[in-house]
């Protein structure tokens, strides 16, 4: 019989409706429970596409059991990480402070009957094994101790819950200099993987704002290290594996040095990050390989993630029980399925050999597809790929979550923005997805965080949706010259700056718990760093007083940053933009769409566009205007020569 969860709208709380733990959503209802009958709480944080969320789900909470032991102990939470981040960040500080390492999903959490963490795991076996306390064995010892009043586990309690209090604001700050650049290169190149690309061995992530922050000094120094970076990175990491060469799409990371193995779950936000890094990228350094990589993330997200113009928050690692079979492909199926095509055998085998395809396979006997040589793929890529797209069609899509959450549309939006500098029919799709998401998660004006798709939502935005969002509404203006995405973009600052702002510092959510905002990039940059680009891009484009917060932000979290900004690289570049500053291109709408092509090929990283009465084009700084060109030709040149001594 299905248990509370049946009742919500999240996909992983669905996932978990016919367990025979008697679950109870995040409610008042809960806790009360818990203090009544005083009972401990446990708290099981996850999401729909998480590997080993359906690990721990089908050996701990489908055990008959495992689950009658908690709904007779217990009172058992569960919280979707991706619809309630503001419990999941408070969490996570739990189970940092506890374990002195960070934690992961899923997140395990067991409370006092006031609801005071005191224990925090990951993933937990059903029983003891390898060293590793096991569930059945762990409740017991915790049941036990709640239940006798244990004067020891009650004041660790206490003492956590002080712990957890939001931090002070930092006593000095540290003057920021262009010499900053200097500190990042040489942090990034001691994580720096030489071989295949990226910032550690295993598991290996594509680190985003690390890639973006580096590109940016590559254009202002041009860099020697920071472009053998990026680029070593950006062509090895789309080769395949990894990256989905027959459905287009990043998984999200490698469990291998080489991106071949990944865990294959697709997000929206790696998607929407990478798709915009690789356009990006792709015209910044001239590299054909790139814009189409940024193309076909596009392309996937469109075919498969994407509904009445809202995109799907993730697409499952599982499928038909096992992790990557829909991805994988067995030798002897392949070469059958080309020469049914009617490719020759011996040309069927030397295209197998060149996708490294084998009969041993690379992946549990079975194949992931990857090129050597990703630059210009062989004449016959097409149609090949045509023929493992139709063997996939015989097998179950993954899962997917249905779940529309505004900082992740915003990140794809953004992408698609960022691709129409190269195709401007990628604007047309940008707009359309902006709209739809307006209509769905502002229909009132008011922000919502998430919803799964044709429900109404609830939950309200935190920092990360304004800030997310505000950037999108930028760059749609950019795109469009229409004001009413730049007064959007003034509307979600001043609302993040009503709420979640004090004197430099930002808080992430004010809810159940009071939650700092994070300056680090974790899964995707922190809201902290994109807040700043947005209100750096307001103060250029609108009014100077947008500066003058970003400065008091980046003043707050300066002493941190000047240490090591390799954990800060999204904030990091915020603050390069500032010392190096923006610049801006003043003209009629009319006479910027003319020159759109001429804009696209300025290689300065801190550009924007804004139409004016202008019937020339005014070049200008912060503080004034350094050029006035008559000819769109001149644009790229005069901007070159004018930062050619930075």
């Amino acid at each position: 019989m299905p248990n509370r969860l049946a009742n919500e709208d999240s996909p992983y709380l669905q996932q978990h409706k016919n367990n025979p733990v008697d679950w109870y959503p995040w409610c008042d209802e809960a806790f009360a429970r818990a203090r009544e009958e005083n009972r401990p709480i446990f708290i099981s944080i996850g999401y729909s596409s998480c590997h080993w969320c359906h690990v721990m789900e089908h050996e701990v909470f489908e055990n008959e059991s495992i689950a009658a032991y908690l709904n007779a102990h217990f009172i058992s939470i569960k919280v979707d990480r991706e619809e309630r981040p503001d419990l999941d960040k408070y969490y996570q500080e739990v189970h940092q402070l506890l374990n002195r390492r960070a934690g992961g999903w899923p997140a395990s959490i067991f409370c006092t009957p006031d609801n005071k963490p005191f224990y925090a795991g990951t993933y937990i076996p059903p029983t003891t094994r390898e060293r590793m306390l096991g569930f059945t064995e762990l409740t017991e010892i915790i049941a036990t101790k709640v239940a006798e009043g244990d004067e020891k586990l009650f004041q660790n309690a206490d003492e956590i819950q002080n712990y957890l209090k939001p931090e002070d604001r930092p006593k000095e700050a540290t003057v920021l200099k262009p010499s900053l650049a200097t500190g990042f290169v040489k942090q990034a190149l001691h994580n720096f993987e030489s071989t295949h690309g990226g910032f550690s061995q295993q598991p290996k992530f594509p680190h985003t704002s690390t890639l973006n922050a580096l590109l940016d000094i590559v254009l202002l120094q041009n860099d020697a290290d920071a472009k053998t970076m990026v680029t070593q990175t950006l062509s090895t990491m789309h080769r395949g594996g990894m990256y989905d060469l027959i459905d287009g799409g990043f998984c999200r990371y490698s469990v291998d040095p080489e991106w071949l193995v990944p865990h294959f779950e697709k997000m929206t936000y790696d998607n929407g990050l990478l798709c915009e890094l690789y356009a990006r990228a792709g015209r910044m350094l001239d590299d054909a390989s790139y814009t189409r990589t940024a193309a076909e993330i596009a392309g996937f997200m469109a075919a498969k993630m994407q509904e009445d113009g809202l995109f799907y928050s993730a697409s499952d690692a599982d499928s038909e029980g096992e992790e990557g079979t829909y991805f994988i492909v067995a030798y002897d199926v392949a070469k059958s399925a080309l020469i049914e095509e009617g490719f020759a055998g011996d040309d069927a085998d030397a295209i197998l050999e060149t996708l490294h395809v084998t009969p041993n396979g690379n992946f549990e006997g079975k194949n992931i597809l990857w090129l050597s040589e990703p630059l210009a793929r062989p004449e016959w890529f097409a149609s090949v790929r045509d023929v493992f797209l139709r063997l996939r069609t015989e097998r179950e899509y993954p899962f997917i979550d249905r779940k529309i959450q505004t900082s992740w549309n915003a990140m794809m939006i953004r992408g698609l923005f960022e691709l129409g500098k190269s195709d401007p029919a990628y604007i047309e799709k940008a707009v359309s997805a902006l709209k739809a998401l307006q209509d769905f998660l502002m229909p009132d004006g008011t922000l919502y965080h998430t919803a799964l798709i044709h429900s109404t939502p609830k939950i309200g935005a935190f920092l990360e949706d304004y800030a997310y969002l505000g950037t999108a509404f930028v760059k749609a203006y950019e795109a469009t010259y229409d004001e009413t995405y730049l007064m959007q973009a003034q509307q979600m600052a001043n609302r993040a700056l009503e709420t979640l702002y004090d004197n430099g510092r930002w808080y992430f959510s004010k809810g159940e718990f009071v939650t700092d905002a994070d300056p680090t990039d974790s899964s995707y940059p922190g809201s902290v760093g994109v807040m700043v680009d947005l209100l750096l891009s307001l103060g250029i484009l609108v009014e100077e007083k947008y500066r003058r917060f970003a400065f008091k932000t980046l003043e707050y979290y300066s002493a941190r940053l000047a240490k090591t900004p390799i954990y800060f690289p999204y904030l990091f570049n915020q603050a390069l933009r500032y010392l190096f500053e923006d610049l801006v291109v003043k003209a009629d709408a009319e006479r910027l769409a003319s020159a759109a092509g001429n804009l696209s090929t300025v290689t300065y990283p801190y550009l924007h566009v804004k139409a004016t009465d202008d019937d020339a084009y005014m070049l200008c700084g912060v503080q004034s205007c350094f050029a006035q060109l008559k000819n769109a030709d001149e644009i790229a040149p005069t901007i070159k020569e004018k930062f050619s001594t930075i």
